[in-house]
């Protein structure tokens, strides 16, 4: 039957779902700061009560595995990982900017490029085509107004993610197209996760590592004398 639970905590938005042979069965989301480590058991045993199963009825778990925030991907595979080795159920990872762009069905020709958030004017990106094939790896660009020309030039680009309101300031092209309604979630997940089900591509728990954007670093604060011994 190819049940799969996912989870997406990849950027501020702690989401779950589950599929039914890639078919969307339910989902629970929550938009808050602090939300991943304080929600996302519960919005498990939320999708679980509303689609009337139990953790053995799951054929899989999937997890949105970056690029994306440190925080969010951290406990998002390690509550993944934790199910997966203790339901004794293959954990399948999941592009999280492809995951993003599966929910835009375009017509041959056209691309999708999803954008996330990074510090001041910069942006993670990938380019996809119609097929969800990668044209271009994920990378990052400052953007100007003369970013992502190469592709806009050629046909209509197809735009979606956190980093939208960065980008309408500054990338002006009459090939744009600004898609504000489609989100990072859970729901994306399904159909991606689904595939690699069937060809039986899961991750190694015991080597599986997410995208972060960006190399954690702790910070040691200058105001305590005692981090400086």
């Amino acid at each position: 039957m190819a049940t799969i639970l996912s989870i997406e905590t990849a950027t501020s938005v702690c989401s779950v779902a589950i599929h039914s042979r890639g078919e969307l069965i339910s989902v629970a989301e929550v938009n808050q700061q602090g939300a991943h480590a304080q929600q996302l058991m519960l919005l498990i045993e939320q999708v679980l009560a509303d689609s009337g199963l139990a953790y053995s009825d799951l054929d899989a778990l999937a997890v949105s595995e970056g690029p994306g925030s440190y925080t969010g991907l951290r406990i998002g595979v390690s509550t993944a990982k934790g199910l997966s080795f203790g339901l004794d159920k293959p954990l399948i990872g999941v592009n999280t900017l492809q995951a993003l762009a599966s929910a835009v069905p375009v017509k041959s020709g056209e691309l999708i490029l999803p954008v996330m958030d990074a510090r001041r004017m910069e942006v993670y990106y990938e380019v996809f085509d119609s097929g969800l094939n990668s044209l271009v790896p994920l990378g990052s660009e400052v953007l100007r107004e003369d970013s992502f020309e190469n592709f806009l030039e050629k046909g209509r680009v197809y735009f979606m993610g956190d980093a939208l309101d960065k980008l309408k300031t500054v990338v002006h092209h009459p090939n744009v197209r600004i898609l504000e309604s489609i989100r990072f979630s859970a729901r994306h997940l399904g159909q991606l996760a689904y595939a690699k089900w069937l060809k039986s591509e899961s991750v190694d728990l015991a080597y599986f590592v997410p995208n972060y954007l960006k190399e954690f670093k702790a910070l040691q604060s200058k105001k305590n004398p005692l981090l400086n011994l």
